[in-house]
Parts: structure tokens; sequence; C-alpha cells
């Protein structure tokens, strides 16, 4: 799955057992610790190549099928991780937030042919915990992520581009957002300094979407052109 041939063996094995796929969930993973001074090519190398081109490959191979058959579901695991950082883990952080520009474009590329695709954001303990005290922790089983997973996985999912997070029985969607911020025709240095509070304001933030690309240029221009925020 590390290689563009794993990820097609993958898939075509299951084409040949059932001669279609439905649902793709990539969720291997490993764990290589180390900070950014430290951290070997190696160890770099071996994150990124299961995690995110590993699930580039096998989504590679599976979409055009299930595009093909106007039907689709796709989920991508990410972390916390990966959405907020991690110390001694550059690697997986790198994989993890790697995920979501994946996910955006799956789910962009297969809207009109009815396949979505999603990220879930676990916390479970698992054979990927080995080493971390726990004893503190709440209940953390992987049966508190699974039914999020099915539902992404499920006919019934409305949803795609999105992240959802699932941890000791909370669940929540998690979303990337803009303050409104400060517009004016030319900045300084200065100017930018003395607007930063204006800048960071996230009171009342804009939340693009699965279209954001655009939406975020549209916004941005029409501030430009005078628009109201």
């Amino acid at each position: 799955m590390a290689t563009p041939d794993g990820g097609r063996a993958i898939i075509q094995a299951a084409l040949d057992a059932w001669g279609r796929v439905d649902v793709l969930i990539h969720n291997a993973g490993n764990v290589r610790y180390g900070t950014i001074r430290e951290l070997s090519d190696e160890d770099l190398n071996a994150v990124l190549d299961v995690h995110l081109k590993g699930a580039f490959h096998v989504v590679r191979a599976a979409f055009p099928h299930m595009c093909d058959a106007g039907y689709g579901r796709i989920v991508l695991t990410s972390s916390i991780g990966g959405v907020y950082g991690n110390n001694r883990c550059v690697n997986y952080a790198m994989a993890k937030s790697g995920m979501i520009g994946l996910n955006n474009v799956i789910a962009l590329e297969g809207e009109e042919h009815n396949v979505k695709s999603n990220v879930i954001v676990p916390s479970a303990v698992t054979r990927m915990a080995e080493g971390i005290d726990t004893s503190q922790y709440p209940p953390l089983g992987p049966e508190l992520v699974a039914p999020m997973v099915g539902w992404l996985c499920h006919e019934a999912c409305s949803v795609s581009g999105e992240l959802y997070a699932a941890v000791g029985g909370r669940m929540a969607e998690v979303f990337i957002g803009e303050a409104k911020g400060a517009f004016q025709p030319e900045w300084t240095i200065d100017e930018v300094d003395a607007r930063i509070g204006q800048i960071r304001d996230k009171a009342d933030p804009k939340v693009f979407g699965l279209h954001g690309h655009v939406d975020h240029l549209v916004y941005s221009f029409g501030r430009a052109k005078g628009q109201p925020a």
C-alpha cells in the first residue's frame, strides 16, 4: 500500500472478490518519534509512506471504479496530531494534516459521481498507544469511534469533504475557519501591527466548506470591491 503497486493490488483483490468497490477506509498507520532536529530521513519517509502516500495509492486505484459506478464512500484517518500537532511527532503531523487536503480534492472530484469522502479524527487506545500512560484516560475503545466511521461509509451519509472527531464518546465536526479580517487597499508592516487584533478576531468566523477554495476568493475579492464583511 505504501507503493503504487501495493495500492493497486489491494483494490484489485477487492474487485476480484466482489466485482466492485463501494467503500474504502484507509486506517493503516505507524509511528516513529523524533524532534525536527533529530528525526532521520528513514523515519520521516516510513511514516509519510504508510499514512499519506498509502492513502493516496489506494484512493487512486479505487476512485475511478467508484466514479464509473456512480457511487462510493471514502473515509481517511487523520488525528488531532495532524490538526493541532504534537511534540516529537513531526512526521506524523505532516502525514495526518496531508489527509485534509487529499480529502478535500477527493470530495470535489467525486461530487458529480456521488462519491463522498470524509475524514475521521479518532482517539482510541490501540497498539499505537503502546508506551503511553493511559491509566487516567476515560474509556477510549475503538467501539466509540466505529459508529461514526460506519455512518460516513453508509449510503445515508449526507456530507462530503468534512472532518469528524470521535473521542471517548464525544463526536464533533472539526472545521477550518477564517477570521473576517481587515481590508485596506495598501499595507505597511506598521499597519499590520496596528490592526493585528482585528486581523485575528475570531468572534464571527467565516467557514467556507467543500467549495472553500472558490468561496474564499469570492469573499476576499468582494471585500476588495467594497462589499461588507
